[in-house]
């Protein structure tokens, strides 16, 4: 009886572990975020996941969106801000974290499945298969 009460508990446990959300500590640069977990936003026929990295730490946003560029669904539930410039969207701030390269060599890194992209947020079509990735670069 006692065995299978114990085991009623571990099983409850994982599945309680399992269902909460990754966070990060709101310490360092993360003070500043508007979201310190995993979020799922909107409702729309794709779907995009976007990794943000500060500092070792990584939140996920989930968008459901009908937009066709990785930077409208961002900009569409204002995780991401920034300065139009020659070669499009200057992103400045992500997540409510800023970085800008003007003040303290900083910027935001962006990558499509593992690697540097070659084009900006705003000029990369929604691949629901690839993993995208916004990282805080100093």
């Amino acid at each position: 009886m006692k065995r299978t009460i114990s085991i009623a508990l571990l099983i409850i446990c994982l599945f309680s572990f399992a269902a909460c959300k990754e966070s990060v500590d709101a310490t360092g640069l993360w003070e500043n975020a508007t979201y310190l977990q995993d979020t799922e936003f909107g409702e729309g026929a794709k779907t995009v996941k976007v990794e943000v990295k500060v500092e070792e730490q990584i939140v996920t946003f989930t968008i459901n969106t009908d937009k066709d560029k990785v930077g409208e669904a961002l900009h569409e539930h204002n995780l991401i801000e920034g300065d139009e410039g020659a070669y499009g969207l200057y992103v400045k701030k992500v997540n409510g974290i800023t970085a800008d390269y003007d003040i303290d060599q900083s910027y935001w890194a962006f990558y499509i499945n593992g690697e540097i992209a070659m084009t900006g947020v705003d000029a990369t079509d929604i691949d629901e298969n690839a993993t995208y990735r916004i990282e805080y670069t100093k």
